[in-house]
């Protein structure tokens, strides 16, 4: 029910971001960052748990380590990126949030390059054993 406490504190947040609006909107920012700053160290946790299962997967299947990682830095650019651009975006700055997205697509494509250069081994393999 760890949901329940992450929805909680963004509409908590939220409630108070609209209160100081009115009130002093000059705090309104800290209000927010502090509230973003919260739901991400809940969701931490849950990452941990996350990446201990795909370590005991890893070692399970016996797939590459570095295969793992960078799917996992992937998918960590993927969601800094998006977090970032969304708060630039909230700033008022579309145009460098749309640039920051280009960018961090174009990093994970060149991050997955050793995965596709993998892949294209295996398949060059299979094709030679047919």
């Amino acid at each position: 029910m760890e949901i329940f406490k992450i929805c909680a504190v963004a509409l908590i947040t939220a409630v108070c971001a609209f209160i100081l609006k009115s009130q002093k909107s000059d705090l309104v920012p800290l209000c927010v960052v502090t509230g973003g700053i919260i739901l991400l160290l809940c969701a931490f946790d849950y990452l941990a748990a996350s990446l201990d299962f795909i370590r005991a997967f890893s070692e399970q299947t016996k797939i590459d380590k570095s295969v793992l990682r960078i799917i996992i830095k992937a998918v960590g650019v993927g969601y800094a990126v998006e977090l970032t651009a969304s708060s630039v975006k909230e700033l008022g700055f579309e145009s460098i949030s749309d640039k920051l997205l280009l960018c961090g697509k174009l990093i994970i494509f060149v991050l997955t390059i050793p995965i596709f250069r993998s892949l294209f081994g295996v398949i060059t393999q299979l094709i030679e054993l047919a």
